[in-house]
């Protein structure tokens, strides 16, 4: 029963990301009609090409790599609270992307496209480097709850770290909220690209790593009991949940709610194994984050909001709501 659920699930996710690709191709300052004149026009067909279907794609790579290391991160920290940011990444990647204002930003020979490189770079390196900065304050990875400690020491410290270079430096200021909101705007072919190499390759590791998360969900002595190396197998997962968020990250900027709230959805709707709520959190992050984007481009048309101010506003209403649900009815998240 639970398995036909799920390949449903599955089928109806994959064709509601078609169907939004397609809308997606449509939406903008020039509505729809570049669509119809894109065989014969060929600015028509670039707008199409080259801006709307690599952002829309890129929307939906960038929310499947939130809604997978939101899974893994919520699995391994047995919490169903726990988010991609919270070991550091978040606030790594905004340190990296300030560091790469003040290096690029000033510089006279920064051209637009080597600034971009700057700061997808800064974006990731940062995020790497903050949750590598966790484990080592952790002493690794033996313990869930010196995790989450070292994760929110990190964040705090990082992010103060972050303001003092923008108190430094105000002419920045604008350039910063742009990542701190979040935004599909940039994303090209070569993004997509490398976040979708990076999905798959963090997919098929969530996806062999799974059963020790499904031995976490009994309790850690049982998963010892099992047989599982669990240092070692934590370590891999840590991997893949810094690997995802620093890509969606680099790319797209800091994205609200997406993966905390696509496993949410997943189990209000079907009970699995975590190797199946891995790849439908996944799906179901990256049609969030699709359809967020295209109403984000179309509520004010021809301008647009930032992404990230309707996920968290979208986002945190469904959660909000879910607490108040599972509170009427005596249980938790």
């Amino acid at each position: 029963m639970n398995h036909a659920r799920t390949v449903t699930l599955a089928g109806a996710l994959l064709v509601l990301a078609a169907a939004l690709l397609l809308l997606g191709a449509g939406v903008g300052s020039t509505g729809f009609d570049s669509v119809l004149r894109a065989l014969d026009e060929p600015v028509a067909l670039q707008i199409v090409w080259d801006i709307r279907l690599p952002r829309t794609l890129g929307a939906w790579v960038a929310g499947a790599l939130l809604g997978l290391a939101g899974a893994v991160a919520q699995g391994l920290f047995r919490n169903p609270l726990a988010d991609p940011y919270l070991l550091g990444s978040a606030s790594g990647a905004a340190l990296g992307v300030a560091l790469s204002l003040v290096l690029f930003g000033v510089s006279p020979f920064a051209t637009e496209w080597l600034m971009r490189l700057g700061l997808t770079f800064g974006a990731f390196a940062g995020a790497v480097s903050g949750v590598l900065l966790t484990l080592v304050l952790a002493n690794g990875v033996q313990h869930t709850l010196r995790l989450l400690l070292a994760g929110v020491i990190v964040g705090v410290v990082l992010g103060a770290a972050k303001e003092l270079i923008m108190l430094a430096r105000p002419d920045f200021l604008q350039a910063m909220q742009s990542f701190m909101l979040g935004s599909t705007g940039y994303v090209g072919w070569a993004a997509c690209n490398i976040m979708l190499l990076t999905w798959l390759l963090c997919m098929a590791a969530a996806w062999a790593l799974s059963p020790v998360l499904d031995g976490l969900a009994l309790g850690e002595a049982t998963a010892a009991s099992l047989g599982l190396p669990l240092a070692r197998l934590r370590r891999a997962l840590v991997l893949v949940l810094a690997l995802a968020t620093g890509t969606a990250v680099a790319q797209t900027g800091l994205i609200a709610f997406v993966g905390l709230a696509a496993p949410h959805l997943v189990r209000s709707m079907v009970k699995t194994s975590h190797g199946r709520l891995i790849a439908l959190s996944s799906l179901t992050g990256g049609v969030l984050l699709m359809a967020a984007d295209i109403l984000a481009r179309w509520l004010i048309a021809p301008q647009e909001l930032p992404v990230g101010v309707l996920t968290a506003v979208l986002g945190g209403g469904y959660l909000l709501w879910l607490m108040h649900r599972r509170t009427a009815a005596g249980g938790m998240l």
